[in-house]
């Protein structure tokens, strides 16, 4: 575990963090939480309280992520790491010639286009065969009571459903997205904080997804509804897409940072982006708190990672440049070298010539996950299949119609994907599972929260509630309405084109659990930016 003072949280709003010694679930929503934390009191692992709350968010922020999604998990069981990509590729049938035919561009943002094969139900049923101790219809279970019975809606999500009300109503025009509002807005409004809301629609097919280990979801009557729905609407999803879809069990990847190993994902995940950074950011000698020059270095870090990840991050397959490429540390060393005093307009290297929820489980033998899920933007397509609660995620945005582009649209293509999960390890032994939401934020959250905890001592809530800072593109820097006045004035006197936000939606929200592996004490925290809580036992 890292040495920190719990009693040290340098902002404002205090909440210590929280210790635990047989299990710990964090979550940015507390039913979802105490979902997970009921496995691990039936007998099951940290796996089975992921899954169960992972389920369970679907139902109680389905703002932020629903059936229709990805997943990404990081595990650590067996005395060792393993991966998992969820991911789903483009459909079969889909292509750039085809889009550019029926007139498209770009690739929209609603409707059937961007639907790209979910991958959450396989992550769910994967995790549960391999790891878990309950089964997967027992451990969805929390979550479909509160879809069939219904739960008081939380304030943030109420917040982000009703901002999405908004949009939705004003972007989504053609009949197949009444299936949205018939689900999500039946009222003609979204919830409110603590308005009881239910989805008994959601219930069944979770309770058909536990029971046929999500087979109905790829190749049963679900599968048949969904690609059925998506057909009739002009997409391109079929019944065997979703057949053959298979989740990938994969190494993850690491980068050393002051003496610990950060975990991250490989391609197509922009996991990389982060370990880019940090790669950068661990060349210099010290780093401070709340010190301009500390920002600046990771700003510029961010950027330069950024840069080299838009050019080279795409499906696995397809890489022009390995992860080992990008995190060798001569590499690294000369993009260190391009950060001066002033901001700079990020260009990448050539390393050849040198609307997301996150969640942490552990238990009291020591397993450990790391674990995310997304409909991608808020409520995702738009697209709710009719009689199942199923909003599909529009993942398939991020994909480029110019076919020289690193990620152009290809049939069966995964495209570059925001959501990563991280793992912490130190000396080959785990530290624990961290995250943070929320689209490109996520990296930059990943090296803020780390730098946090490793360089400046902090606690994990301490080090997820520190203010944060967003870089948006060119020059441009968002910060936090709470970030220190004096830094963001430094910072724009050194060329940054500093934004201060109105709120911190934007600004993503995380969980951490860190373990002592001498005494098993776990130690968490929970974004003060989100509804969520820690369930510990």
């Amino acid at each position: 575990m890292i040495a920190n003072d719990p009693l040290y949280h340098p902002y404002p709003a205090y909440r210590p963090p929280v210790y635990a010694g047989r299990g710990m679930v964090a979550t940015s929503q507390p039913l979802a939480a105490q979902a997970g934390l009921d496995m691990l009191k039936r007998g099951g692992n940290a796996v089975d309280a992921a899954i169960a709350a992972a389920a369970a968010l679907t139902v109680v922020e389905p703002c932020s992520n629903g059936i229709g999604g990805d997943a990404f998990a990081i595990i650590w069981h067996g005395g060792q790491l393993h991966g998992l990509n969820s991911s789903g590729p483009a459909p079969a049938a889909i292509s750039i010639g085809a889009l550019c035919e029926a007139g498209y561009t770009v690739m929209p943002q609603y409707g059937p286009i961007p639907v790209t094969v979910p991958g959450i139900p396989a992550a769910w049923a994967e995790l549960s065969e391999k790891f878990g101790k309950l089964s997967l219809e027992e451990t969805l279970e929390p979550a479909i009571q509160y879809a069939e019975y219904g739960y008081p809606v939380s304030p943030v999500t109420a917040h982000h459903w009703n901002k999405a009300f908004h949009v939705y109503k004003q972007e989504l025009r053609n009949p197949y997205f009444s299936h949205w509002f018939d689900t999500f807005a039946p009222a003609g409004r979204a919830p409110q904080a603590g308005e009881l809301w239910r989805s008994p629609d959601h219930a069944l097919t979770l309770r058909s997804i536990g029971n046929s280990g999500a087979r109905d979801f790829y190749e049963g009557e679900l599968a048949k509804r969904i690609s059925r729905f998506v057909g009739d609407a002009g997409g391109y999803l079929t019944e065997d897409d979703l057949r053959r879809y298979k989740p990938e069990w994969v190494q993850p990847i690491s980068t050393a940072y002051r003496g610990y190993e950060v975990w991250e994902l490989p391609p197509n995940g922009q996991g990389l982006v982060a370990l880019i950074a940090l790669s950068i950011l661990d060349g210099y000698e010290r780093h401070a708190a709340g010190d301009v020059e500390t920002y600046h270095r990771q700003i510029e870090a961010i950027k330069l990672a950024f840069a080299d990840g838009y050019r080279y991050i795409s499906d696995a397959s397809r890489l022009t440049a390995t992860p080992a490429d990008l995190l060798d540390p001569a590499y690294a060393a000369v993009r260190r070298k391009l950060i001066g005093d002033q901001a700079l307009q990020p260009a990448p290297g050539d390393p050849r010539s040198g609307g997301t929820v996150y969640l942490a489980a552990a238990d009291g033998e020591g397993n450990m996950v790391s674990f995310i899920q997304s409909n991608y933007m808020q409520f995702g397509s738009g697209m709710v299949v009719p009689g199942t609660g199923i909003a599909l995620q529009n993942r398939g945005k991020d994909f480029s119609l110019d076919e020289t582009h690193p990620n152009a649209l290809e049939p069966g293509k995964k495209t570059y994907h925001t959501i990563i999960p991280g793992f912490l390890t130190k000396g080959g032994q785990p530290v624990g599972p961290f995250g943070v939401m929320g689209g490109v934020m996520q990296p930059q959250g990943h090296v803020q929260t780390l730098m946090n905890a490793i360089d400046f001592g902090f606690h994990p809530q301490a080090a997820l509630d520190a203010p944060r800072w967003q870089w948006t593109g060119g020059k441009t820097v968002l910060v936090e309405p709470q970030f220190p006045a004096a830094c963001a004035q430094a910072l724009s006197r050194r060329g940054h084109d500093i934004r201060i936000a109105l709120e911190s939606g934007s600004f993503g929200r995380g969980q951490i659990i860190w373990r002592d592996n001498g005494s098993g004490v776990l130690l968490g925290g929970t974004d003060s930016r989100a509804d969520g809580s820690l369930a510990v036992w």
